[in-house]
């Protein structure tokens, strides 16, 4: 081949190779700057705060704003001070704070937080979607809010993030809580839970074998209590022998079995809880006064209705009150009660979320890439997305693009 013909080709491909101008242009990068608001909490002893001061530092870094009313973090024993020296902005205006694009809380908002709220804003907090009421479903889709439901947030096996990390605080927590109400200190039977060399050990028996009922049995087997865990699931009871990797006493629900366990038990745990409606209620009044004096009974699902026919709803300040001498706690939100370990463990799940929003360029790109995002949004720009919460208000949903991906 002549030198000629390959100077032609090479010209031909040079024309061929030569780029339009557009595809060279600079490609922007998509990542958004996030404005934050975290208001001070106003629900009945909630202590707990969404973010930690150190994620605070790491959005700051990543050059979002976040503005944080005074003393939000208090109660956890997070200072102002400690907020503002890694960037937050600290506010006393509350209406302020409810400026930013973004809310981030604990509690449902209330119908006058919700007045303070403007058009088209990002809402990330709990919603309690089974107790939620119409006026309150309207006043959310009235200002076009976008509304995250934190309970129903995924992780990437399918789990729900925030309800299994305060389940497994819960679970711990229960345990601790009863080896204090033993000892004398709050008038119990005198007892060191677990025992020693020598001494039986205490018997504690748990109602349910989910996160709760697990962690609450690890705790207790851990200092050295002989455990009794009823479940009617025998998957249940099964994952639970396999996750502690030790065997327990397990029983599906056996009335018989069930009331000669509580009536000779030490500490009894109610951790069953219900998809939909209330818990059921599977110790009689009956069983409860042949218990022994100064047992101690700790119903964590007093929140969805209780799991002792006796239990009644307690809180922080008086905790605990007795019934036929036995002493039951029946406070809704323990983990309230250690509210700086239950921050930090919100904060591991929250602040990457924030990240995602400012690096895909918004909320709707996060709903798209992550279905355990998707699953949580309830409200989206406005609009009802859960076909149960239409169906139950009769408020028509509109087919957004973020059902149409839930449903690929």
């Amino acid at each position: 081949m002549s030198s000629g013909t390959l100077s032609g080709f090479s010209d031909i491909a040079k024309q061929a190779m030569m780029q339009p101008q557009e595809s060279m242009l600079e490609v922007r990068n998509k990542k958004n700057k996030l404005y934050i608001g975290i208001p001070k909490e106003t629900s009945f002893q909630e202590n707990r705060i969404a973010i930690t001061p150190l994620s605070v530092a790491t959005l700051v870094s990543n050059g979002h704003t976040v503005i944080l009313e005074s003393n939000a973090g208090l109660a956890a024993n997070f200072t102002d001070n400690n907020y503002s020296e890694q960037g937050a902005q600290i506010v006393y205006d509350t209406q302020q704070v409810y400026q930013a694009d973004i809310i981030l809380k604990i509690a449902p908002p209330t119908l006058a937080e919700i007045e303070l709220m403007k058009l088209n804003q990002t809402l990330i907090s709990t919603l309690q979607t089974t107790t939620i009421k119409a006026e309150y479903l309207h006043a959310l889709i009235n200002k076009k809010i976008t509304a995250l439901c934190f309970e129903n947030l995924q992780d990437e096996g399918g789990s729900l993030s925030v309800v299994r990390a305060m389940s497994e605080i819960v679970g711990a927590t229960s345990i601790l809580i009863a080896a204090e109400y033993l000892s004398n200190v709050f008038n119990g039977k005198g007892l060191m839970l677990g025992g020693i060399t020598g001494v039986p050990p205490t018997e504690i028996v748990i109602l349910g074998a989910g996160t709760v009922g697990e962690y609450a049995a690890r705790t207790a087997l851990a200092l050295g209590a002989q455990v009794k865990v009823f479940d009617p699931s025998i998957y249940k009871l099964r994952r639970l022998q396999n996750n502690i990797g030790s065997r327990v006493f397990t029983s599906v629900i056996q009335p018989i079995v069930l009331e000669k366990a509580i009536t000779t038990c030490d500490v009894a745990i109610g951790a069953m809880r219900a998809i939909a409606g209330r818990t059921p209620c599977l110790v009689t009044e009956e069983t409860v006064s042949q218990m022994k004096p100064n047992s101690v009974i700790i119903d964590v699902s007093i929140d969805q209705g209780g799991c002792f026919e006796t239990s009644e709803v307690t809180n922080h300040t008086n905790p605990v009150f007795r019934k036929y001498d036995v002493i039951h706690y029946c406070v809704p939100n323990i983990a309230s009660r250690v509210a700086r370990t239950a921050t930090y463990a919100l904060t591991n799940i929250f602040a990457p979320i924030l990240l995602d929003i400012g690096e895909h360029g918004g909320l709707k790109n996060v709903i798209w890439e992550k279905a355990g995002v998707r699953n949580a949004v309830y409200i989206y720009q406005g609009h009802l997305t859960s076909q149960h919460l239409s169906e139950r208000f009769n408020i028509p949903s509109k087919d957004l693009d973020l059902l149409i991906v839930s449903n690929r």
